[in-house]
């Protein structure tokens, strides 16, 4: 059954956010309630957000590393089914083994869900002679986290528990898996075409784009796992915790578009240092100003960063790469994961010595500032 490219695009868009919006970053709003209701250290709530970012890491290596037997389509529809599983079976455990099982299972579930929908929908796209509404595809990372949010927002405010949080999350995610497999029917798939495997970053240029990949892989992490729970904890700006998620959500939709775009205004390469350098502000104003109009700007300018330099930094890649791009793809992939798993995990340890994550906010801010100046060329 053939569909029309904005229905693809926005089976595209429905897939990001319920791999990506809702499973691997519904966590943020819902973890200062876990944090409550159960008694869990800052050490263990990062342990278990870094045990998400491995899972992601695994997922993202095998999908870049290898070419998946079978339909594409189907293996989309099961990793989002696989998402969905892991994040409504969050709501029926209260074991921490289990929360670091589960994460890290989604994780590789929302890795295979971003890449095989990206490769599933943007090929259709393409060969539909409409490859500008990719932009509608990536948003969807936006309105998954504003979904969620809003979602967990009117759960707090009816008095519902963190675990209704989890499974209502899981219910919705269902809703958008089905979804996409109306929206994105089976159809002819563009083949692999097997080429020479490229080399590993050995360009300087390369090798300082995998570094400062990696430094801002730590350097969004932070804020974007703990920044509900900076708000709870600040009581000039508490009331805004059921909405600072959201302002997150409504700046990522269309910022892979407009970073996008001024990549091919400025070049790729000092495109990617402007919103580095925007980002470690909002690192730094969701700690030094607590205020409304602080965490807000901290919260638009994190959200309106992250995913364009996501794709900032992979276009980058493959700018520099020869040959099939795939191993300098997963080199920089391996190189933001770990920046990805250390974050969280270092940050909840500080947070619990100082009392606050001032001090990791900081590092992470400056560890922008030097991808910003790594990749500039």
């Amino acid at each position: 059954m053939d569909r029309s490219p904005i229905s693809i695009a926005f089976g595209g868009l429905i897939a990001m956010a319920v791999g990506i919006g809702i499973g691997r970053f519904v966590y943020t709003p819902i973890l200062p309630p876990m944090l409550g209701a159960l008694g869990l250290s800052k050490a263990t709530a990062g342990l278990i957000a870094s045990a998400n970012f491995a899972g992601y890491l695994v997922g993202a290596l095998g999908a870049t590393r290898a070419t998946l037997p079978g339909s594409r389509r189907l293996w989309l529809l099961g990793a989002l089914l696989a998402s969905t599983a892991t994040t409504g079976a969050m709501g029926f455990s209260a074991s921490v083994p289990a929360f670091v099982l589960l994460r890290f299972a989604g994780g590789v579930a929302s890795a295979l869900a971003l890449i095989l929908s990206s490769a599933v929908v943007l090929d259709r796209l393409t060969a539909a002679g409409r490859p500008g509404l990719s932009a509608l595809h990536f948003a969807g990372v936006g309105v998954g986290i504003t979904v969620s949010a809003g979602l967990v927002a009117a759960l707090l405010r009816g008095g519902g528990d963190w675990a209704m949080m989890w499974r209502v999350s899981g219910a919705v995610s269902l809703m958008g898996a089905l979804a996409v497999a109306l929206l994105v029917p089976a159809g002819p798939e563009t083949p692999v075409v097997n080429r020479p495997s490229g080399s590993a970053p050995r360009d300087p240029g390369l090798r300082r784009m995998t570094v400062a990949y990696g430094l801002f892989g730590f350097g969004y992490v932070i804020t974007a796992t703990f920044l509900v729970a900076i708000v709870r904890a600040t009581p000039a700006i508490r009331h805004l915790e059921p909405v600072i998620w959201i302002v997150v959500g409504l700046a990522a939709a269309p910022s892979v578009w407009f970073w996008s775009l001024l990549g091919r205004r400025i070049g790729l390469a000092a495109a990617f240092g402007v919103p580095a350098l925007a980002e470690a502000a909002g690192v730094l104003a969701s700690v030094v100003w607590p205020s409304a109009v602080g965490i807000c700007a901290a919260a638009g300018l994190v959200g309106g960063t992250f995913m364009g330099l996501t794709a900032l930094g992979l276009m980058r890649g493959r700018e520099l790469a020869s040959g099939d791009p795939r191993r300098v793809m997963a080199t920089m992939t391996g190189a933001f994961g770990v920046g990805q798993i250390v974050g969280p995990a270092l940050a909840g340890v500080v947070s619990d010595v100082t009392g606050g994550f001032g001090v990791p906010s900081v590092a992470a801010a400056v560890a922008l500032v030097m991808a910003a100046w790594l990749g500039r060329r």
